[in-house]
């Protein structure tokens, strides 16, 4: 027994490296896929105050947003657009896949103007048109 244990030599003059450049790639490739493939929120550029509701609900983040400021402008993702666009957008965001609309009005903007939106949003295909409100408080 003794023999065999002196026959069986180990060198460990040999230092052990981990590399980490495989690792810091892989951390950086996780965080630019993760940053690529995040969903961010687009605000409207119009100033909007949304009137109160008692049964105002959370809706989903993924949705067409056009808003109505009290002057009567309405913009989508930050930019200013006319009634005449509204079909023409909501028709091409919707061919990708089925989103809701929302609507955010000014609680002192014309019921007219608000009308002729959903009614543009109908027209365009859209099934589900929700109006954005704030929760009493």
């Amino acid at each position: 027994m003794n023999k065999l244990l002196s026959s069986v030599s180990i060198e460990t003059s040999e230092s052990v490296d981990i590399n980490l450049s495989p690792l810091i790639d892989m951390v950086f490739l996780l965080l630019i896929f993760f940053m690529v493939t995040t969903v961010f929120v687009k605000e409207s550029g119009l100033n909007v105050e949304k009137p109160v509701a008692a049964s105002a609900e959370q809706l989903d983040n993924r949705s067409i947003v056009i808003s109505i400021n009290s002057n009567g402008d309405i913009s989508h993702g930050g930019e200013s657009i006319s009634i005449n666009d509204i079909r023409g957008l909501v028709q091409r965001l919707l061919k990708k896949q089925t989103l809701p609309v929302i609507l955010k009005a000014d609680k002192v903007s014309q019921t007219g103007k608000v009308v002729e939106v959903i009614d543009q949003c109908k027209l365009a295909g859209a099934e589900n048109i929700s109006i954005a409100t704030r929760r009493e408080k």
